[in-house]
């Protein structure tokens, strides 16, 4: 896989059953890449290493008064430069490559499952753990398999150095040979110490990140009841916790590296020491002793890759465990899931396709209904679900979409709500696109990207419905002046749809993001539309307006709107009254106002108490409670 060749066409389907199977995982999908890596390496680092043989040659050739072999100790020299250089930068190429290439299928993998999921996702695990993996975990992740084939290189060429010595002088051979692996594993007691700091370090600093972005965002309420000092107080505290997690972590890998520098230096006294004993006793040559020494020195560099591999190691594991953790979520558990066996355990995702129809995939259509809680939907219809929990509204919107959610997700039970049923096919069991081409779900607090007002609305769409259409329904009239004001006063003449939308929305009020939203949504002209709280942030009479606007625009699809507001109610063609996770009434707004106490209570917020003063209780089916918002719903009109 070259850089060029990315992204992936198909990241794979990666083990996540554990963070070390998954940094296994990765390295068996770039085993043609870590070969390489590897054969350029042994290039690099047996060049390297065969210096000592040139430089002994050498010696003993001043030492025997031989000019001809001194000429070839020289020319062997240039050429084993030469090849270090080679070597070198080749192996550089190749590692990085592996890098990128790896760290880009983890980023493949971790946009997949967060496509997979939708809104979902930031439900199963928090928001700033998804953005911690895909940023930080992915880059230590990508070193740990960079790091690898260095690694390998140096451990091929470190055993072969010492049979090497062995051979050529054995007394001085077995003293390398014996103390090589004594370095190379006498850091390991020490790595487990040093990880556990690490990873307290990054918890902390995670920690001191989200509050920091909570006093951010919450900057102009915290200035306004005059809390931003004591929230910057906490700051500072959680601040100095990093700084100390920090300095306990640098304090170990210090001691790992120092430990590094000594050893291998009491190796060299060592191999000195015996060889000169050696030397003076007539047993070996001079030049044989310098070839040993430069061995040994040479020795070091390969040394130095098996602390970067085991540090490497010990950060990429927890990583790799987060990782591989959020790719384990899974969109649903059916009770007829079959499990597609990857890498001898992963559960897969069940691809059952909808019914065929002359060959193709027949498109999903028909009511939509909920078993769990017994809403029904008819085809065609504008439906109002009323919940009375924003929680329980939110739910019943996710097994809309085909998500249905566990029942206790930290206890590992995998029962869930039954899936959705569109014209009788369950939603959680057709391929996800198929689902998503279908039903539509905007959920209560959506989220708008930075860019063009026209890049805003270009998203996968029937063609039926246009921006405009979708724009006039949302009623965003007053957000389309002020985007044409920003053009103007930018002396830019694009116009309103050509005019940027800062990141997240934030020029704009909670009301003009919420319209923008459901244009959004409009434009697209799914077949099933289901919108949680369409207009919670906007007035009164633009609700109406909107009411009407989706009404007229979504005529003959079909369209579910979770709320309370009355004003969306009485333009429903059909109110589904669903409290406590079941659908306890089936009528018009009205007919429900006059014959449901609960669901009065719920749409006019009143208590019994209330109802009873007011004239509200069940004899007079709440006459006064209709009375007031019958004239709220024709004021609005």
């Amino acid at each position: 896989m070259h850089i060029r060749d990315l992204p992936y066409p198909d990241p794979g389907r990666p083990d996540v059953r554990s963070g070390p199977r998954f940094l296994f995982w990765l390295g068996r999908n770039q085993l043609g890449g870590q070969v390489k890596a590897a054969l350029w390496g042994l290039v690099h680092m047996a060049a390297l290493v065969s210096f000592p043989i040139a430089i002994g040659f050498g010696v003993q050739a001043v030492v025997d008064r031989s000019g001809s072999r001194l000429a070839m100790a020289g020319a062997l020299m240039v050429g084993l430069t030469v090849l270090t250089a080679l070597g070198d930068a080749m192996l550089h190429r190749a590692a990085v490559t592996n890098w990128i290439t790896a760290a880009a299928r983890v980023q493949q993998l971790l946009a997949r499952k967060a496509v997979e999921l939708g809104s979902t996702l930031t439900r199963k695990v928090a928001a700033g753990e998804v953005v911690a993996v895909s940023t930080g975990d992915v880059e230590k992740i990508g070193w740990f398999v960079e790091a690898l084939s260095r690694f390998t290189a140096a451990a091929i060429t470190t055993v072969a150095v010492c049979v090497a010595l062995i051979f050529y002088q054995p007394a001085l051979g077995v003293v390398v040979a014996v103390g090589v692996p004594a370095l190379a594993l006498a850091v390991l007691p020490l790595l487990p110490r040093a990880a556990r700091r690490a990873d307290e370090q990054r918890e902390k600093a995670g920690r001191a990140t989200e509050l920091a972005s909570d006093t951010v965002a919450g900057l102009r309420v915290l200035r306004g009841i005059g809390g931003e000092e004591l929230f910057l107080g906490r700051y500072r505290h959680a601040s100095q916790e990093v700084r100390i997690a920090a300095v306990r972590s640098a304090r170990m890998w210090a001691l790992i590296a120092a430990v590094q520098v000594a050893l291998p230096g009491l190796l060299l006294i060592g191999v000195v020491w015996y060889g000169a004993s050696l030397a003076r006793d007539g047993r070996i040559e001079v030049g044989e002793l310098v070839t040993v020494y430069s061995a040994v020195t040479f020795l070091l560099f390969p040394l130095r890759h098996f602390e970067e591999i085991a540090m490497a190691y010990s950060f990429s594991r927890p990583s790799a465990r987060r990782a591989a953790r959020v790719l384990a979520l899974r969109r649903s558990f059916p009770d007829n899931e079959a499990a597609d066996t990857v890498d001898g355990g992963e559960r897969g995702e069940v691809q059952q396709a909808t019914a065929p129809l002359g060959g193709a995939t027949a498109p999903l259509g028909g009511d939509l209904y909920d078993p769990a809680s017994g809403m029904l939907a008819p085809s065609g219809l504008l439906t109002a679900v009323v919940c009375g929990d924003p929680d329980a509204a939110g739910r019943l919107a996710d097994r809309l979409g085909g998500h249905p959610a566990h029942d206790d997700p930290d206890n590992g039970d995998h029962d869930r709500a039954p899936s959705a049923l569109l014209g009788g096919v369950a939603l959680d069991e057709v391929p996800l696109t198929a689902a998503r081409a279908a039903v539509l779900v905007q959920d209560k607090d959506p989220v708008l990207l930075s860019g063009a007002l026209a890049e805003l609305l270009d998203v996968p769409r029937s063609g039926e419905v246009t921006a405009e259409k979708a724009l006039e329904a949302a009623q965003c009239g007053d957000v389309l002046d002020a985007l044409a004001q920003a053009s103007a006063a930018e002396a830019d003449d694009a116009g309103p749809m050509r005019t940027r939308i800062t990141e997240r929305g934030r020029s704009l009020s909670g009301g003009q993001r919420q319209r923008l939203a459901l244009a959004r949504s409009l434009v697209t002209d799914p077949e099933v539309l289901v919108l949680d709280e369409p207009t919670s942030a906007v007035d009164s009479h633009t609700e109406a307006r909107i009411a009407d606007g989706v009404r007229g625009l979504r005529a003959g699809r079909t369209t579910i709107v979770l709320t309370s507001s009355p004003l969306l109610l009485d333009r429903a063609d059909r109110v589904v009254f669903v409290p406590d996770g079941e659908a306890a009434g089936v009528g018009t707004h009205r007919e429900l106002l006059g014959t449901d106490p609960a669901y009065r209570a719920v749409v006019t917020r009143e208590t019994e108490d209330e109802a009873a003063v007011r004239g509200a209780g069940p004899a007079g089916h709440g006459l006064k409670g209709i009375g007031r918002i019958e004239e709220q719903i024709e004021e609005s009109a």
